[in-house]
Protein backbone atom coordinates (compact mmCIF):
# COMPACT_ATOMS: atom_id res chain seq x y z
CA UNK A 1 0.00 0.00 0.00
CA UNK A 2 1.30 3.18 -0.65
CA UNK A 3 -0.58 5.61 1.22
CA UNK A 4 1.64 6.41 3.73
CA UNK A 5 0.50 7.79 7.34
CA UNK A 6 2.76 10.30 7.73
CA UNK A 7 1.44 12.37 10.74
CA UNK A 8 3.89 12.84 13.58
CA UNK A 9 3.13 13.86 17.01
CA UNK A 10 5.10 16.81 18.39
CA UNK A 11 7.46 15.09 20.25
CA UNK A 12 9.23 13.52 17.10
CA UNK A 13 8.88 16.56 15.08
CA UNK A 14 11.29 17.80 18.21
CA UNK A 15 13.58 14.69 17.41
CA UNK A 16 13.44 15.32 13.73
CA UNK A 17 14.13 18.57 13.57
CA UNK A 18 17.07 17.93 16.19
CA UNK A 19 19.12 15.00 14.10
CA UNK A 20 17.32 12.56 16.20
CA UNK A 21 20.28 12.04 18.35
CA UNK A 22 18.42 9.62 20.39
CA UNK A 23 17.39 7.20 17.67
CA UNK A 24 20.03 5.42 17.05
CA UNK A 25 18.92 2.02 15.22
CA UNK A 26 20.64 1.37 12.00
CA UNK A 27 19.95 0.64 8.42
CA UNK A 28 21.57 -1.45 6.12
CA UNK A 29 21.14 -1.37 2.43
CA UNK A 30 20.97 -4.73 0.74
CA UNK A 31 22.48 -3.63 -2.43
CA UNK A 32 26.21 -3.24 -1.01
CA UNK A 33 25.75 -4.16 2.81
CA UNK A 34 26.43 -0.71 3.68
CA UNK A 35 24.92 0.76 7.15
CA UNK A 36 23.40 3.88 7.18
CA UNK A 37 22.18 5.13 10.45
CA UNK A 38 18.64 6.55 11.16
CA UNK A 39 19.56 9.72 12.16
CA UNK A 40 16.86 12.45 10.29
CA UNK A 41 18.09 15.79 9.41
CA UNK A 42 16.11 18.67 7.76
CA UNK A 43 17.42 18.47 4.50
CA UNK A 44 17.85 22.38 4.26
CA UNK A 45 20.67 21.58 7.01
CA UNK A 46 23.12 19.76 4.66
CA UNK A 47 25.52 21.74 3.00
CA UNK A 48 26.73 20.63 -0.56
CA UNK A 49 30.45 20.40 -1.45
CA UNK A 50 30.29 19.94 -4.82
CA UNK A 51 33.93 19.64 -5.59
CA UNK A 52 33.94 16.07 -3.50
CA UNK A 53 30.45 15.64 -4.24
CA UNK A 54 29.17 15.24 -0.64
CA UNK A 55 26.87 16.67 1.78
CA UNK A 56 27.70 17.46 4.96
CA UNK A 57 26.02 18.03 8.20
CA UNK A 58 27.68 19.67 11.35
CA UNK A 59 30.91 20.01 9.47
CA UNK A 60 31.06 15.90 8.61
CA UNK A 61 30.01 14.02 5.74
CA UNK A 62 26.87 13.04 6.69
CA UNK A 63 25.21 9.45 7.49
CA UNK A 64 21.34 9.28 8.06
CA UNK A 65 18.66 10.52 6.03
CA UNK A 66 17.60 13.84 4.88
CA UNK A 67 13.80 14.64 5.32
CA UNK A 68 11.56 17.10 4.13
CA UNK A 69 7.76 18.01 5.21
CA UNK A 70 5.04 19.48 2.96
CA UNK A 71 3.17 22.72 4.60
CA UNK A 72 0.50 20.37 5.95
CA UNK A 73 3.32 18.06 7.78
CA UNK A 74 2.96 15.39 5.79
CA UNK A 75 6.13 13.49 5.11
CA UNK A 76 7.81 15.41 1.75
CA UNK A 77 11.04 13.50 1.43
CA UNK A 78 13.27 11.14 2.57
CA UNK A 79 16.89 10.23 0.90
CA UNK A 80 19.34 8.33 2.65
CA UNK A 81 22.91 8.97 2.56
CA UNK A 82 26.48 7.30 3.69
CA UNK A 83 29.38 9.27 4.42
CA UNK A 84 27.89 12.56 2.54
CA UNK A 85 26.72 10.64 -0.41
CA UNK A 86 23.60 9.51 -1.60
CA UNK A 87 22.92 5.76 -0.90
CA UNK A 88 20.01 3.58 -0.84
CA UNK A 89 16.23 4.26 -0.88
CA UNK A 90 15.36 7.81 -1.69
CA UNK A 91 11.33 8.07 -1.77
CA UNK A 92 9.72 11.21 -2.33
CA UNK A 93 5.28 11.47 -1.71
CA UNK A 94 2.58 14.26 -2.59
CA UNK A 95 0.98 16.08 0.06
CA UNK A 96 -1.76 13.51 0.47
CA UNK A 97 0.60 10.94 1.13
CA UNK A 98 0.53 8.89 -1.94
CA UNK A 99 4.09 7.96 -2.86
CA UNK A 100 5.06 10.00 -6.27
CA UNK A 101 8.73 8.73 -6.65
CA UNK A 102 11.10 5.96 -5.16
CA UNK A 103 14.94 5.45 -6.23
CA UNK A 104 18.12 3.59 -5.11
CA UNK A 105 21.16 5.10 -5.60
CA UNK A 106 24.86 3.65 -4.45
CA UNK A 107 27.36 6.49 -4.10
CA UNK A 108 25.60 9.79 -5.55
CA UNK A 109 24.91 7.18 -8.70
CA UNK A 110 21.08 5.85 -9.63
CA UNK A 111 20.94 2.71 -9.79
CA UNK A 112 18.03 0.16 -10.14
CA UNK A 113 14.51 0.61 -11.41
CA UNK A 114 12.90 4.26 -10.97
CA UNK A 115 9.49 4.53 -10.51
CA UNK A 116 6.91 7.98 -10.85
CA UNK A 117 3.35 7.89 -10.19
CA UNK A 118 0.43 10.30 -11.04
CA UNK A 119 -1.45 11.86 -8.70
CA UNK A 120 -3.97 9.56 -8.99
CA UNK A 121 -1.94 7.01 -7.87
CA UNK A 122 -1.31 5.18 -11.42
CA UNK A 123 2.35 4.94 -12.84
CA UNK A 124 3.86 7.32 -14.61
CA UNK A 125 7.28 6.07 -15.65
CA UNK A 126 9.32 3.61 -14.41
CA UNK A 127 13.30 3.75 -15.80
CA UNK A 128 16.28 1.46 -15.67
CA UNK A 129 19.98 2.25 -14.13
CA UNK A 130 23.29 1.53 -13.63
CA UNK A 131 25.26 3.10 -12.06
CA UNK A 132 23.63 6.72 -13.13
CA UNK A 133 23.59 6.13 -16.43
CA UNK A 134 19.67 4.58 -18.26
CA UNK A 135 19.85 1.07 -19.45
CA UNK A 136 17.23 -1.50 -20.47
CA UNK A 137 13.76 -0.66 -20.93
CA UNK A 138 12.10 2.58 -19.91
CA UNK A 139 8.43 3.27 -19.98
CA UNK A 140 6.14 5.77 -19.66
CA UNK A 141 2.51 5.76 -18.99
CA UNK A 142 -0.60 8.10 -19.50
CA UNK A 143 -2.69 9.31 -16.62
CA UNK A 144 -5.42 7.02 -17.49
CA UNK A 145 -2.60 3.63 -17.36
CA UNK A 146 -2.35 3.46 -20.92
CA UNK A 147 1.46 2.75 -21.95
CA UNK A 148 2.35 5.72 -23.79
CA UNK A 149 6.17 5.10 -24.69
CA UNK A 150 8.77 1.88 -24.10
CA UNK A 151 12.04 2.39 -25.10
CA UNK A 152 15.41 0.59 -25.32
CA UNK A 153 18.53 2.02 -24.05
CA UNK A 154 22.48 1.22 -23.70
CA UNK A 155 24.38 3.34 -21.96
CA UNK A 156 21.96 5.97 -22.37
CA UNK A 157 21.38 5.87 -26.06
CA UNK A 158 18.65 3.83 -28.56
CA UNK A 159 19.39 0.41 -28.72
CA UNK A 160 16.56 -2.29 -30.29
CA UNK A 161 12.83 -1.45 -30.77
CA UNK A 162 11.46 1.97 -29.74
CA UNK A 163 7.69 2.75 -29.83
CA UNK A 164 5.10 5.06 -28.64
CA UNK A 165 1.26 5.06 -28.37
CA UNK A 166 -1.48 7.57 -28.42
CA UNK A 167 -3.83 7.73 -25.16
CA UNK A 168 -6.21 5.74 -27.07
CA UNK A 169 -3.58 2.75 -27.15
CA UNK A 170 -3.01 3.54 -31.05
CA UNK A 171 0.77 2.51 -31.95
CA UNK A 172 2.24 5.96 -33.68
CA UNK A 173 6.20 5.03 -33.50
CA UNK A 174 7.69 1.86 -33.86
CA UNK A 175 11.22 1.84 -35.12
CA UNK A 176 14.55 -0.22 -34.37
CA UNK A 177 17.66 1.38 -33.49
CA UNK A 178 20.99 -0.72 -34.64
CA UNK A 179 24.54 0.50 -34.79
CA UNK A 180 23.13 4.26 -35.17
CA UNK A 181 20.47 3.52 -37.84
CA UNK A 182 17.15 3.45 -37.18
CA UNK A 183 14.76 0.99 -39.31
CA UNK A 184 10.75 1.60 -39.01
CA UNK A 185 8.24 4.18 -38.15
CA UNK A 186 9.93 6.98 -36.53
CA UNK A 187 8.33 10.12 -35.86
CA UNK A 188 10.74 13.05 -36.79
CA UNK A 189 11.34 11.59 -39.98
CA UNK A 190 6.98 11.59 -40.42
CA UNK A 191 5.12 13.83 -43.07
CA UNK A 192 2.52 14.20 -40.25
CA UNK A 193 2.31 15.64 -36.68
CA UNK A 194 -0.07 14.71 -34.27
CA UNK A 195 -2.50 17.95 -32.87
CA UNK A 196 -4.91 17.23 -29.93
CA UNK A 197 -3.71 13.24 -30.84
CA UNK A 198 -5.40 13.43 -34.52
CA UNK A 199 -2.76 12.60 -37.51
CA UNK A 200 -2.15 15.94 -39.35
CA UNK A 201 -0.53 15.38 -42.70
CA UNK A 202 1.44 18.21 -43.52
CA UNK A 203 1.57 20.12 -46.62
CA UNK A 204 4.04 19.00 -49.30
Amino acid sequence: MRLIKCFFISSFFSICFMACKTDRENHIVDMDKKIINNVLVPKDLLILNASEGKWYYEQKPFSGYAVKFHSNKMLEEKVGYYEGKKEGLAQKWFSDGLLQKESFYIANHLDGVVKIWWPNGNIASESNYIKGTRNGVQKKWFTNGQLSKRTNLINGKENGMQQAWLENGKLYVNYEAKNGRVFGLKRANLCYKLENEIVQFKKL
